[in-house]
């Protein structure tokens, strides 16, 4: 049975960084699409980064520049780098693979 677990969520002031880690079992990252969402209050869940099969990346326009998605083979876990996290940042962060596998999702809070 796939898992997908998360951590590395928060409290964060506002400029600050985050690390979100996403430990996969029973499905193998590498050669897999994965991707990470967020869902602030009020609003629906939204794509941030994603990272192809390849392994190109891509952005939501909002953070590219800010945010590194990333792969780690020999963990088999995934990454998002957070930087330069902003007030609108927060909400829950989910991973996700193959566009059906989900995290339990991990609270991220920018907040001064």
């Amino acid at each position: 049975q796939v898992q997908l677990v998360e951590s590395g969520g928060g409290l964060v002031q506002p400029g600050g960084s985050l690390r979100l880690s996403c430990t996969a079992s029973d499905i193998v990252l590498m050669g897999s699409y994965t991707a990470w969402y967020r869902q602030a209050p009020g609003k629906q869940r939204e794509l941030v980064a994603e990272m192809s099969r390849g392994g190109d990346s891509y952005y939501v326009g909002s953070v590219k520049g800010r945010f590194t998605i990333s792969r780690d083979v020999t963990k088999n876990a995934m990454y998002l780098q957070m930087d330069s996290l902003k007030f609108e940042d927060t909400g829950v962060y989910y991973c996700n693979v193959q566009q059906m596998y989900w995290g339990q999702g991990t609270q991220v809070t920018v907040s001064s």
